[in-house]
């Protein structure tokens, strides 16, 4: 090879490596202009220099569809009905470019459901696609999607579909059990740690701001998840009443006798709507029992007894439930039977106990703080020394009260006014004034706590 020859190739090389060199420069340049802008949502000046990283480095960062998405959610909020479709659409674009230039820095879960809510919100695509994006997301990455709204719009679509044929009744309470289930999981962890700060704060210890926030931000979201489970169990409707489940499972049952997982849907589904009076209840339960004695067939052989007035009998079955399940929410609604057969008999330390351990279980379960606050206003004349320890039980009670209400919002009115019941019977400003010095009163008998006096 000649010495010429060999001039070109070298200069070509060193032309070639400075045009990489170039073009990686300019892709900092360009998105850090774009960023910069983006970062304080200056999207006018930001889009030209985003658009531009996004078309000629689209591997230069994940920032690029991050800022990207942001961008086009701020355009998408002032945009008119007839801008959003297409504005849906680029969304969706981008999603999917996201994906594939950084597969390991895009959450399916994120992307399916919320493309698949962008189409249902613009009506893109047929009833079949949404679906398709909400169950592909659900199925391989149910973790990442905790939108309430999204949660409620693929169940929606599910229960639309089948009522144009296209999907099985069965698919419709397999999803429903699924999406209960993530519901009152979302709700138990953010009910914990409203609990816990509710409270911190009874106790008179101050919130930081940060907690403060965390509260209400947490308040906000239990709230929504709330409205969802209503929303879907509006949606469920008759579905999933007697008339319909009976029949359902009646055709099914000797297919399905066998099948522990068909069992236990079918058993808890009439539970859940007292169809427990059917002679095909009691055949669930035998079933499964035979088939594989559990949590969920000690619980129904319990309920059976209790229709029976079998109390003690019942209580057996119940316990061994308790003992046996290893699913939280379940295993709170066991303990909270347990505590409503103790209520019932009397023993109100008993109740309250087992109330306490389904809360622990399930911290988003308000009726058990509203069981134990009834209990606890209904000693009042009983479990104070004298007239101001007495009427120092309500304070008591209406912590309790107002505990329900805040982590479990659909309970809200209900612990709001009772709180308030409560609040008028307790002791007023003037009795506090009258008694200074006493800055707490212990609560004797199957109570036993002892409650702040509130500040003047």
């Amino acid at each position: 090879m000649n010495t010429k020859v060999l001039l070109t190739i070298a200069t070509g090389l060193v032309m070639s490596t400075a045009n990489v060199s170039a073009q990686a420069t300019d892709c900092a340049t360009t998105a850090s202009i774009a960023y910069e802008h983006a970062k304080v949502k200056n999207w006018a000046s930001a889009e030209e220099p985003l658009w531009k990283v996004r078309k000629e480095c689209p591997t230069y960062s994940v920032a690029t569809y991050q800022f990207g998405q942001k961008l086009l959610a701020a355009k998408y909020k002032k945009a008119t009905p007839g801008e959003k479709s297409a504005l849906a659409k680029e969304q969706i674009t981008l999603w999917k470019e996201r994906f594939q230039y950084f597969p390991g820095k895009t959450k399916i879960g994120d992307m399916h459901s919320d493309i698949g809510q962008l189409m249902y919100d613009n009506k893109i695509g047929t009833l079949e696609e949404q679906y398709g994006q909400f169950d592909k997301a659900w199925t391989e990455d149910k973790a990442n999607i905790s939108n309430p709204k999204k949660v409620y719009t693929y169940f929606y679509l599910l229960v639309d579909l089948h009522g144009q044929g296209k999907k099985e009744l069965q698919d419709v309470f397999d999803l429903y059990d699924e999406v209960i289930e993530k519901i009152e999981d979302e709700e138990s962890a953010k009910a914990k740690t409203i609990s816990e700060l509710t409270e911190k704060e009874e106790s008179g210890t101050a919130l930081s701001s940060k907690e403060k926030k965390k509260l209400t931000r947490y308040g906000k979201i239990l709230s929504n998840y709330s409205k969802v489970k209503a929303g879907v169990n509006q949606k469920l409707g008759e579905l999933a009443d007697c008339k319909n489940l009976i029949p359902l499972y009646v055709g099914q049952f000797e297919a399905k006798k066998t099948d522990v997982n068909w069992l236990k849907g079918a058993a808890g589904r009439m539970s859940g709507k007292d169809c427990t009076d059917d002679p095909l209840f009691f055949k669930l339960v035998e079933a499964l029992h035979k088939a594989e004695p559990s949590a969920k067939s000690a619980y129904y052989l319990g309920i059976l007894a209790l229709k029976d007035k079998k109390t003690t009998t019942a209580l057996k079955y119940f316990n061994q439930s308790a003992e046996l399940e290893t699913r939280a929410s379940d295993k709170a609604k066991v303990y909270f039977k347990i505590g409503e057969v103790m209520k019932k008999q009397g023993s109100k330390g008993k109740a309250r106990s087992y109330y306490r351990k389904a809360i622990k279980q399930k911290p988003s379960m308000g009726i058990g703080y509203l069981r134990i606050a009834s209990m606890i206003a209904s000693s009042a004349n009983n479990c104070g020394a004298d007239v101001f320890s007495k009427r120092a039980v309500y304070w008591l009670a209406e912590n309790y009260a107002r505990r329900a209400g805040k982590v479990d919002p659909s309970l809200k009115s209900t612990a709001s006014k009772t709180a308030a019941n409560y609040k008028a019977k307790a002791p007023s400003k003037t009795d506090i004034f009258n008694n200074p010095g006493i800055t707490s009163v212990k609560i004797g008998c199957w109570i036993g706590e002892t409650v702040r006096v509130p500040k003047l």
